[in-house]
């Protein structure tokens, strides 16, 4: 039977058990900590070892919150949104027309990714968009915006052997910095001016247009339609006289040292930290970063906590949506950092030849009602002006500055970061005898 909160699994089940049945339950688990969890060889031992019931509460994640998160996950890949066409015919309300199949009549070719809390009320409100408009339009428009925990793999391939933007759709949409910026990713068209913002928005929200930040492409190749921050998720019960930390410098302390959970599995986000604590803190942030994350993740581990003392993160960071999982009242206390939460920005990319046939869809994705899907349902932060974000403006956001990004090879930039980062985590697994572990 299954427990109260879903229809598809028991919290009793174990994490092998659920991540066999729901390959996407993965990508969830790993973005509150369960980084092993992506291991196979781990998940089919480790995780035969803990049920979900227990791995939540020992990381002090609401159970409801977490079930039904998951649950919208599998029932969005059951309703199987992706690859749909749409069909230059009336449908009547409330009914979706659509096919699997593609097109050679096609005009507009719509890809990318959107973030998961967000995806099947975004997919909704365009399919609805484009019914309602669909005679004025006169457009067969096919699209496949894929769940953000596909990632972009799929794209970078063809992206690296290809010289042709051909290769990229008219209306491209996704978070992240290499895929953009790289100059052997999409940062080569950037480069031959194929892109222009066609949104029409003069000023971003006053969250991202004010005296210490400017989301806004000077350049008005590259548009934005939200952001991701990254926060803190901080076990008060682990800190054991530790100062509350309350900015990235905090967490690069030695103090810290073992006792951070990063998402290296979420790239975007993971390489959006690692470019803006280079930046910010150069070579000695990236290498702290290395020392601070915690190795110890096992599950198994985690599950014995009852029998000897565990090795837990103190520090979780992670997308700020995902902090409204912590369960009331208990030990985990989100924190957004004094010094700006970083972010990943979520781009629409619209290509410059064909703006005016784009200009209605790209209005559509940059608009009011998107932006409150993004930043309401999500919380992912809009910048459409007139959008409440509904975050205090004492809260700060992390930019890198598109100075910093113009004149930077961001794609090589990531890679040195990563290589210190990694050779951080082996040089001290090589001090603590730990090396056959890493």
């Amino acid at each position: 039977m299954k427990d109260m909160y879903n229809k598809y699994f028991n919290i009793k089940d174990t994490l092998f058990d659920i991540t066999e049945k729901y390959e996407e339950a993965i990508d969830l688990l790993v973005s509150i900590g369960f980084d092993n969890i992506r291991n196979e060889m781990q998940r089919k031992t480790i995780g035969k070892s803990i049920t979900l019931e227990t791995a939540l509460k020992m990381k002090g994640i609401n159970i409801n919150t977490f079930s039904k998160q998951l649950e919208n996950i599998i029932e969005e890949k059951r309703n199987n949104v992706d690859g749909i066409l749409i069909i230059n015919e009336p449908s009547p309300k409330n009914k979706t027309v659509v096919t699997n199949e593609p097109s050679p009549k096609t005009k507009i070719r719509i890809e990318g990714v959107l973030p998961c809390p967000v995806r099947v009320p975004l997919m909704e409100s365009f399919q609805e968009w484009l019914y309602k408009n669909n005679d004025e339009l006169n457009l067969k428009i096919n699209y496949d915006l894929k769940s953000a925990s596909v990632g972009v793999e799929w794209l970078k391939t063809s992206l690296e052997n290809s010289e042709s933007a051909d290769v990229l759709a008219d209306i491209f949409i996704s978070a992240g910095f290499d895929l953009f910026f790289d100059k052997n990713l999409i940062g080569k068209y950037k480069s031959q001016n194929v892109f222009e913002d066609i949104t029409e928005i003069d000023h971003y929200n006053k969250d991202f247009e004010n005296e210490y930040l400017s989301l806004k492409d000077p350049d008005n190749q590259y548009s934005m339609i939200g952001v991701v921050p990254a926060v803190f998720l901080v076990n008060t019960q682990e800190l054991k006289g530790i100062k509350m930390p309350t900015s990235w410098e905090d967490i690069l302390g030695e103090e810290f040292e073992n006792k951070v959970s990063l998402p290296i599995g979420d790239f975007d986000l993971f390489n959006a930290i690692l470019l803006n604590i280079y930046n910010k803190y150069g070579e000695y942030g990236i290498k702290r970063l290395g020392k601070n994350l915690l190795k110890s993740m096992h599950p198994s581990e985690m599950v014995k906590s009852h029998i000897k003392k565990a090795v837990k993160p103190v520090v979780t960071i992670m997308p700020y949506f995902f902090t409204k999982m912590a369960k009331k009242g208990g030990p985990m206390k989100a924190v957004w950092p004094k010094d700006g939460a970083i972010v990943s920005p979520i781009f629409m990319l619209t290509k410059k030849d064909r703006k005016e046939q784009l200009k209605p869809i790209a209005k559509f994705f940059s608009s009011k009602k998107v932006g409150e899907i993004l930043a309401h349902n999500g919380r992912f932060p809009s910048v459409h002006p007139d959008v409440d974000n509904m975050i205090s403006d004492e809260h700060k956001y992390m930019w890198l500055g598109w100075d910093y990004i113009n004149n930077n090879d961001i794609g090589s930039l990531i890679n040195k970061c990563e290589k210190m980062f990694n050779e951080a985590i082996k040089n001290k697994e090589v001090k603590n005898g730990t090396i056959d572990d890493v």
